[in-house]
């Protein structure tokens, strides 16, 4: 406990760093590259790397591999504290590589003693626990000890993997910790620390600390990039792009969540038959569904533990309430002329909306109204109908103020707002920031996925942000992905998606 107090009280002297010519060292070339997951998960990662990963990066003119690593590799019979040099064989190995071919390789815990995102899950978490935090600094001081001398041209390190939706000081305290325990090793080491919230937001707390960078992701929206992906829950939504950068709440709350409470207004719907699926109620409810001010239809929801139509049922007793996802689609037949669609919770407590799908009765062409997960914001802006183009085709009605796009592709409006306004402001106040992982799913379709990347790439670029592709063989990535709508291209005895690799060397 003595050594983690240190940790926490020299971390806070970490800036002093700042007139060592090594302290502010920042890579001279924007990072493009890969993640390569030979040591992911130790229950069925390969547990090595291969050369032609590194050869082929570099035939493609890429410069960066992120390494994300699961510990449990290198430790002695399932003894957390005992790490077994003979067992970093693997890792030596592809920094050489790195070396030989050009290649910067960070070495990252994507589970780390304490945390991972993946199952199973720690017994102890870094942020609770001081054994664990304690033993999570032992492993990164042996890492800096290991590769010290090794330039940061060629060596960087990334603490753990993306930390959970926690308060930004909370991180700040855990990250510091292990930052002094390389620097204790090392001192100028580059480092970089996953922003918060699964990478999505950066944390101010670790913003000025010499040679300490952040990690963002590019996962959103998850119906795209997670598309029918097993290991995420409610992944079957079918996904769409672009998404209507204004896109209203998902919440729709009842009369006693006033002044929340406004109605969702969508102008202009064509006859339609609207489809509705809910991701939570907090029951039970009346939601109301009017055309021109006149009500189509009245939906009763009333959440119920052990139900079949109810799943993740859960009775709140401080409350008094039963919160659950039903398993039904709701369908409303809208007939006649176009019209103004206004939906509400007339009765009871909230409702959170997943999307609404609204199918063209001539052809059976779709567009989905997708939403923004934002609690306790009313409805401030109506939407409408732009036309049919099987993606997203509502607009805000009267983009003004707060609401005009700086961008005219609404793609690039979306991930912009939806992402990249807090890494600016980060980047305006002298944060470093690259872009850990991104990509897209097998299952989603090819061109949507394409069209999805070209909006992420060219944000970044013209941020200089530095990015590694999830990944580079695998069902993320370029090679091997297994996609059933790619031509693919016979490469070295892989199948190359030739159009993909050709959009990430454009950017």
């Amino acid at each position: 406990m003595k050594t983690i107090l240190l940790f926490f009280l020299t971390a806070l002297a970490i800036p002093a760093m700042a007139g060592n010519d090594g302290a502010n060292w920042r890579p001279k070339e924007r990072w493009r590259g890969f993640n390569l997951p030979g040591l992911f998960i130790k229950e069925w990662s390969p547990g090595h790397f291969d050369e032609f990963d590194f050869e082929v990066m570099r035939e493609w003119g890429f410069n960066f591999a992120r390494l994300p690593m699961d510990y449990r590799y290198w430790i002695q019979d399932g003894d957390w504290e005992k790490i077994d040099e003979s067992k970093f064989a693997p890792i030596d190995q592809a920094v050489k590589w790195g070396k030989r071919y050009g290649i910067h390789v960070q070495l990252s815990f994507h589970r780390a003693p304490g945390y991972t995102v993946a199952k199973p899950t720690e017994a102890k978490s870094l942020f609770n626990d001081a054994d664990a935090l304690r033993v999570c600094c032992q492993h990164w001081a042996f890492f800096a000890r290991r590769y010290k001398g090794i330039p940061n041209e060629e060596v960087s390190f990334n603490l753990f993997n993306e930390p959970p939706d926690i308060e930004d000081e909370e991180y700040g305290k855990v990250a510091k910790a292990l930052i002094e325990a390389i620097r204790h090793e090392d001192p100028l080491r580059f480092i970089v620390a996953d922003g918060l919230s699964w990478g999505t937001r950066p944390a101010m707390s670790l913003l000025g600390i010499p040679g300490v960078g952040q990690a963002s992701r590019g996962y959103s929206p998850m119906p795209i990039s997670h598309y029918r992906a097993s290991w995420i829950q409610n992944s079957d939504v079918p996904p769409v792009w672009p998404i209507n950068p204004f896109r209203p709440t998902c919440f729709c709350y009842g009369p006693g969540k006033s002044p929340w409470n406004t109605p969702l207004v969508l102008k202009g719907v064509p006859p339609c038959e609207a489809r509705i699926r809910f991701e939570r109620v907090s029951g039970p409810v009346a939601f109301r569904v009017a055309k021109n001010g006149e009500q189509i239809q009245e939906i009763e929801l009333v959440p119920q533990t052990n139900s079949p139509a109810w799943t993740n049922a859960v009775y709140y007793p401080d409350w008094k309430i039963v919160q659950g996802t039903p398993r039904e689609e709701f369908s409303i037949r809208l007939a006649d002329q176009p019209g103004d669609l206004t939906f509400s919770v007339t009765k009871g407590d909230w409702v959170n909306l997943k999307s609404i799908r609204f199918v063209s009765p001539k052809d059976g062409r779709e567009s989905v109204l997708t939403f923004d997960n934002t609690w306790g914001k009313p409805i401030n802006h109506e939407q409408r109908f732009t036309g049919w183009n099987n993606g997203d085709s509502f607009r805000i009605d009267t983009p003004s103020g707060e609401f005009q796009p700086k961008y005219a592709d609404a793609g690039m409006e979306y991930l912009y707002r939806k992402l990249l306004v807090n890494w600016d402001k980060f980047a305006a106040q002298g944060g470093f920031y690259m872009v850990g992982e991104f990509g897209a799913f097998k299952y989603t379709p090819h061109e949507m996925v394409m069209d999805w990347l070209e909006d992420y790439l060219r944000l970044w670029k013209e941020r200089g942000a530095g990015w590694a592709m999830w990944n580079l063989r695998g069902q993320f990535g370029i090679l091997d992905s297994n996609r059933a709508d790619v031509q693919y291209e016979t490469f070295r005895g892989h199948q190359l998606d030739r159009k993909m690799l050709d959009l990430l060397r454009k950017y």
